[in-house]
């Protein structure tokens, strides 16, 4: 018979989980006037999960990444990125942050935030409400 555990948090891990709430408050806060651009659907899902509302854009759409920023320009006067920082992720970070030059670099700080917070856990956007219940002791063990 298998054994259920419920992980027991360290004082580190409930105050990163309370600052990871606390940075997608505020991001909540943002969405309301301004669209998060994300890589793919699962990112918008856990977004949705962390209680984003507003409008969330997945970069995949079929343009080609010069067609999705004079798009996204065209239509927004700022945006937030968030797209993953894995590999990948930097790399068509730093693609779009060029293209939308103007844009998005208020919110730069949002990112950079859930990065640090997500430490070496995890590398997508896609993982953090896992993690965040992780953190907190609500993911249960076998």
């Amino acid at each position: 018979m298998l054994k259920i555990q419920k992980h027991m948090p360290s004082p580190e891990e409930t105050e990163r989980a309370e600052r990871l709430r606390e940075v997608f408050s505020a991001l909540c806060e943002v969405n309301k006037s301004f669209p998060v651009i994300v890589e793919g659907k699962k990112d918008a899902i856990a977004l949705r999960k962390l209680g984003l509302a507003g409008e969330i854009i997945t970069l995949h759409s079929g343009k080609s990444l010069y067609e999705f920023c004079e798009d996204i320009a065209e239509r927004f006067p700022r945006v937030v990125i968030l797209l993953d920082w894995d590999n990948k992720g930097e790399n068509l970070y730093k693609s779009i942050g060029k293209n939308l030059r103007g844009h998005w670099e208020e919110f730069s700080a949002l990112r950079e935030l859930i990065k640090i917070l997500c430490q070496k856990d995890v590398k997508d956007v896609e993982g953090i409400p896992k993690l965040i219940l992780r953190l907190e002791g609500n993911e249960y063990s076998r």
